[in-house]
């Protein structure tokens, strides 16, 4: 939790900073393009919308999990854990199924020339490595919540010892997905412009906040489901990346964003108010997308 809250408290007095009063001196860091461009764009970009889509590549920092319920309490420690791109083909380009893998949706709006607001959904995926050796702490008795589950030789009580988390034990990953719903603020500054001021190379830095709603596919000793998305805790991320304008309002970007989240309400056998797991997650996220400005 203290993570989070620093990062929060971070991108909060970034935010504040950009959202200082712009004014017309030209020497004003809200102003002022930090790079030395020859030429300068023809059109401000204030007023103007923008949406854009694509897909990611994303990693994970290695987490524990915590898993409570009647019967048990136990973490298990430094999970790791990746993600799992849909192989390229057709299912990228088949409007039926383009959100299928994982993919980025932004849509935004410029409320002065070097900034914008904007909602996105980025739909990532977390799958636990099964199996893997971790250390556990906690407690788990013969039989788990309520009607019992059997859990065999894993009953005991721990304090760091190192055990197999193997497919009996646990399925975990946020396959459908590790979605990401968060609010962002976005500043632009132009790398290249061409002579004509149309086409230009330009860097996207920013931050954003919001909620996670995974749908989550968990087994615990067997027992569980691909559960229904649900809103499953919250998170802030920090973004930086390059855009190039092609052509009347279209453009390509290439962006890096890593951020944390807190999940506090992991549904895991699907015995709702019952059992649950909970983790924090850092992430770090490589998409590219196509968007168009308007």
């Amino acid at each position: 939790m203290k993570k989070l809250f620093l990062l929060i408290g971070a991108l909060a007095l970034g935010s504040s900073i950009a959202f200082s009063q712009e004014n017309d001196d030209k020497n004003s860091l809200f102003t002022k393009n930090i790079f030395k461009t020859r030429y300068e764009r023809t059109e401000s970009n204030k007023g103007k919308f923008f949406v854009h889509w694509g897909y990611n590549i994303s990693a994970y920092a290695k987490s524990d999990i915590q898993f409570t319920g009647p019967g048990y309490d136990f973490t298990l420690h430094k999970v790791t854990a990746g993600d799992r791109p849909t192989k390229f083909g057709l299912r990228y380009a088949d409007p039926s199924r383009i959100t299928i893998p994982q993919f980025n949706f932004h849509f935004g709006y410029f409320i002065s020339d070097k900034y914008s607001l904007s909602l996105g959904w980025d739909h990532m995926k977390y799958v636990v490595d099964i199996p893997q050796r971790v250390k556990i702490s906690g407690y788990i008795h013969e039989e788990i919540s309520n009607p019992g589950i059997p859990t065999g030789d894993r009953a005991g009580e721990y304090n760091g010892e190192t055990i197999e988390v193997d497919a009996d034990m646990l399925r975990f990953e946020h396959t459908d997905g590790y979605n990401f719903a968060a609010l962002g603020l976005e500043r632009y500054d132009d790398i290249l412009v061409s002579s004509k001021g149309k086409q230009l190379l330009t860097l996207e830095s920013g931050v954003e906040a919001g909620l996670m709603v995974p749908r989550s596919d968990v087994h615990l000793f067997g027992v569980g489901d691909n559960h229904f998305w649900n809103i499953s805790g919250y998170g802030a991320a920090a973004k930086v990346g390059v855009q190039y304008h092609i052509y009347k309002g279209w453009y390509v970007q290439s962006s890096f964003k890593t951020g944390y989240t807190e999940l506090l309400k992991i549904p895991t056998t699907g015995r709702r108010g019952i059992d649950k797991a909970q983790q924090g997650i850092w992430f770090f996220e490589n998409y590219w997308v196509v968007g168009f400005r308007f």
